[in-house]
């Protein structure tokens, strides 16, 4: 569960001095492993747990971490991971490839060419994950962290810039202004509607109650339609 954003966010002052960059401790070692449903379904928490393992083994604490993440979106590829320093993407990992993956990639900077795609024809090795047919042409908008931060994090989420928004309002803007600035922004629901966003805070503001709540539509029902899962799993603060 989200703290009150009261206890999140100390200060607006504070919260705006945060870089707008993920902040990973300079030298160590990065590697990202999907924790998302699909991949979750294939393994990837015996992975993770196995990589977690050999750090410890390999005597790499504070030199490599090992961190679960988001959907990357690849998930008939999993359990799939991503060594943020060369940006190589192995997929269909298993638990057993984890001592390989520390000691030639994350330590000796060796690409396992047996873990990564294939171009169009299979024949050639892909390791980059912005030259894989399936991520070159993307441009991720909601789920644009999803995959890159830990989801239980609130400083990498603050990192990469969630909240800037909120501080922005609580520095100054009025209940008039943020209402406003809802309208001028022409946000609607996602459902068939389409209603106004503006107006459906502008009713809550109206109505007369010492306490109010806000809920957040997490629906899935709708058989082969993307609705929210992803975003409360991979990014659960930029809601």
């Amino acid at each position: 569960m989200i703290a009150p954003v009261k206890t999140v966010i100390r200060s607006v002052k504070e919260l705006r001095r945060i870089p707008q960059e993920q902040s990973a401790p300079k030298g160590v070692k990065q590697i990202l492993v999907c924790a998302g449903g699909g991949c979750l379904a294939s393994g990837s928490d015996k992975v993770i747990a196995a990589m977690r393992d050999e750090v410890l083994r390999q005597k790499l604490v504070g030199k490599v971490n090992v961190t679960a993440v988001g959907c990357m979106g690849l998930c008939v590829e999993g359990p799939v991971m991503l060594m943020a320093d060369d940006m190589t993407f192995y997929q269909r990992v298993k638990p057993e490839d984890a001592a390989e993956i520390i000691k030639e990639h994350a330590v000796g900077g060796k690409i396992i060419e047996r873990l990564v795609a294939r171009d169009a024809k299979g024949e050639k090795a892909v390791a980059c994950i912005n030259d894989i047919d399936f991520f070159k042409k993307q441009t991720k908008i909601v789920l644009r962290n999803c995959g890159k931060i830990d989801p239980e994090s609130i400083d990498e989420a603050l990192a990469v810039g969630v909240y800037q928004a909120l501080g922005k309002v609580l520095d100054g803007m009025s209940a008039d202004d943020v209402i406003n600035e809802m309208k001028g922004s022409g946000l609607r629901g996602r459902g068939g509607a389409g209603f106004p966003t503006w107006m459906k805070w502008n009713f809550t503001r109206q109505t007369p109650a010492d306490q109010r709540y806000m809920l957040c539509n997490a629906d899935e029902g709708d058989p082969g339609a993307y609705m929210d899962r992803s975003v409360l799993e991979g990014d659960p603060h930029s809601q």
